[in-house]
């Protein structure tokens, strides 16, 4: 049986079921608990835009909770471990295990393997819903929760520079030839910063090169007066789609490939883009910690029940787990610093943990 990385098909089919039932609680208890805290702090905002009511409060609910899903599955796997393990030992059933000739590399394999599982189901989550949730989430805060618009693609507080003037939207929409932005205003100012006209409209399009600006108000700031423009308006001829796209990239709204292309983008605009290709790395690091969490809570498992330390190991699993987390935002604040390259400030935790991890279950275990 030595030889053999798992157990008995029984054995590995109960043990992984109750360390996934219990993964299922943990999680389900701490985005209750959160949700419900996050929900008494925003309910005030959220109520305060005409027209708001039950319903958007329960959109709110929708959109945060797979941000806390995702925050808080690694510690949900951590603390099931824990809890799975400490009851095994009490029970005296990982004393059977091991007279039975098990190993305590045996014994976890069944939960490294629905780790695995759990790791590959929240990376794809990540993907394909909390982008997506993060995207609307801050689109719809952006608005201070009023409407948000219907085209793909929006963005908001859209900010361009063409030299010394600003161009300003409340949102844009579209793409290329196409894109479209509202609430616009533009302020021209002279060489030394001073504002000297300003343009608002409710709609501008793009015009290669500037925009088009419709319903253009014009006040002149020398002369206080104020004009309605009957045509379009020409403004930031100098300004490009490409500022628009590079000018916020929030790696939560982005998948892993379009957060590729859009550091693919800055770089070849010459700008930095440290943070964000830690931020991509760790796209894929994150999830897999599930993977790290049965080995680092797995000294609550072992030695015996009756000795009295049953409670300190279970304190000292869920302080290298706790600590793994701690160490890996460091990691990642180092990276964005560009204290550490990003390669390493998002793998350097992982593998420094997973070598932790082993040691202090060989010396102890095995």
């Amino acid at each position: 049986m030595l030889f053999d990385f798992f157990p008995s098909r029984r054995l590995t089919f109960y043990l992984a079921k109750l360390f996934i039932t219990r993964i299922l609680a943990m999680l389900f208890m701490l985005v209750l608990v959160l949700l419900a805290l996050d929900l008494l702090g925003r309910t005030g905002d959220i109520l305060a835009h005409p027209g708001n009511g039950e319903e958007e409060l329960w959109k709110y609910a929708s959109l945060r909770a797979p941000q806390l899903i995702q925050t808080f599955l690694q510690h949900s796997v951590l603390l099931a471990t824990i809890f799975t393990l400490a009851g095994l030992n009490q029970n005296s059933e990982v004393t059977a295990m091991k007279a039975a000739g098990m190993s305590a590399h045996q014994i976890l394999s069944p939960l490294l393997l629905t780790a695995a599982v759990v790791a590959l189901v929240s990376f794809t989550f990540n993907e394909r819903v909390v982008t997506r949730a993060t995207a609307t989430l801050k689109a719809w805060q952006d608005v201070e929760y009023g409407p948000i618009p219907e085209e793909a693609g929006t963005r908001s507080n859209v900010y361009l520079n063409d030299g010394n003037d600003v161009l300003m939207a409340r949102s844009m929409s579209g793409k290329g030839a196409d894109t479209v932005m509202t609430g616009v205003s533009f302020y021209h100012r002279d060489d030394a910063g001073m504002i000297t006209q300003q343009v608002t409209g409710s709609r501008a399009t793009f015009a290669n090169p500037g925009w088009l600006v419709e319903d253009a108000k014009i006040f002149d700031v020398a002369t206080t007066t104020s004009s309605e423009a009957e045509e379009p308006v020409m403004v930031a001829a100098g300004t490009t789609l490409g500022q628009v796209a590079l000018r916020r990239v929030d790696p939560d709204a982005e998948t892993l490939f379009q957060l590729a292309d859009s550091i693919t983008a800055l770089k070849a605009a010459g700008r930095r883009t440290s943070e964000l290709e830690g931020r991509w790395w760790h796209k894929i690091s994150g999830p897999l910690a599930a993977l790290l969490m049965p080995l680092l809570g797995a000294v609550a498992g072992f030695g015996l029940a009756r000795s009295g330390h049953l409670f300190a190991r279970a304190v000292i699993g869920m302080a290298l787990g706790f600590a793994y987390f701690v160490v890996e935002n460091a990691a990642l604040a180092m990276g964005s610093f560009g204290g550490y390259p990003p390669l390493l400030a998002a793998w350097a935790p992982f593998l420094l943990f997973f070598l932790l991890g082993e040691t202090v279950l060989i010396r102890t275990e095995e």
